[in-house]
């Protein structure tokens, strides 16, 4: 079944944290799409006012400007509302290295306020997003839930404990906690600008300027690339997920592997340039290898991903050729 063909209550309304970042606003945009009510909360330290301006003139929809470091914030965001998809946080493996702390205060403890604030509102499914980083050193693909190996950032430590908290609330206090380890996801308007942008969009826009883009390593890391679309169907599924989904995590993803090197070319080739990248250290944290095995998902969730690498990749292009 398609996420578009998913069917909530009536009036259900829906809380987005992180809603003007890239997943976080493609998801507002998805809710909006079906006709419920969404309440975007934001800080604006990494989402863009941009990215949710185009929802502005829908009745249905709502934003408050507002830090999950703060507890009294979480608890207003969460009166009246029915489902949390809970998307803010900090990214990128690099920088949680230099800045520890603020990564545990944004990650940890501003993921811990808003599920007590969602226990305290009584919301019916609070999903959130993990991280396939929390897989950290193991090396047997594809990677399944529960062969998790020694953490190799703070950021995938954030994720974890994440994860511990869930079950705590799912145990403890009966929130429904759902959490989704994300695989490299890519798409419409995922940020192409700064020193820990994700590669797709960088080297799209790098291309598309006739600059020559760096890669880090020798190009043959490879990941598991995931189009924003499939990511949403996880997330509303989850929200729909029978109660054995209840305190687990699952693997969002395709299924398949992709080397860096290998996509560069294929989008050079794409946007009609050959300029040939140069070649930088490996980025510290950064794992070789990631692949997905997304049973688990498809079993419980009833995840059926539409959009393989390919598919994704065409629309994901054509979408920045439009938009940068």
């Amino acid at each position: 079944m398609l996420y578009s063909e998913l069917s909530f209550p009536k009036d259900s309304k829906f809380l987005i944290t992180g809603g003007a970042g890239f997943i976080g606003s493609n998801l507002c945009e998805a809710v909006l799409n079906m006709g419920y009510y969404v309440r975007c909360v934001d800080d604006l330290s990494t989402g863009k006012q941009e990215n949710v301006d185009l929802f502005s003139n829908n009745t249905k929809y709502e934003f408050v400007k507002g830090d999950i470091k703060d507890i009294d914030t979480c608890l207003t965001a969460c009166k009246g509302i029915d489902y949390v998809l809970h998307e803010a946080a900090w990214g990128s493996v690099p920088r949680s290295i230099l800045m520890p702390l603020d990564y545990c205060a944004n990650n940890i403890q501003g993921t811990l306020n808003m599920m007590e604030a969602s226990r305290r509102n009584g919301i019916k499914t609070f999903v959130y997003a993990s991280s396939s980083s929390v897989y950290g050193d193991v090396d047997v693909l594809p990677m399944k839930e529960g062969t998790e190996g020694n953490i190799l950032s703070p950021y995938a430590l954030t994720k974890r404990c994440n994860e511990e908290w869930a079950k705590q609330y799912a145990q403890h206090y009966g929130l429904k906690t759902i959490g989704l380890r994300y695989f490299n996801v890519f798409g419409r308007r995922q940020n192409p600008d700064g020193a820990y942008a994700a590669v797709i969009p960088k080297f799209i826009k790098q291309l598309l300027n006739d600059e020559q883009p760096t890669i880090n390593g020798d190009g043959k890391q490879s990941r598991d690339f995931t189009y924003i679309e499939n990511v949403i169907e996880a997330n509303l599924k989850a929200c729909l997920a029978p109660d054995e989904a209840i305190g687990e995590v699952f693997n969002i993803a395709y299924g398949g592997r992709e080397c860096l090197i290998d996509i560069y070319y294929e989008l050079s080739k794409a946007l009609g340039k050959c300029i040939e990248p140069r070649f930088g250290p490996n980025r510290s944290g950064d794992i070789k290898h990631s692949n997905a095995d997304i049973s688990k998902a498809k079993c419980i969730l009833g995840y059926d991903p539409q959009y393989d690498f390919a598919k994704g990749l065409a629309e994901a292009i054509s979408w920045y050729r439009e938009n940068l």
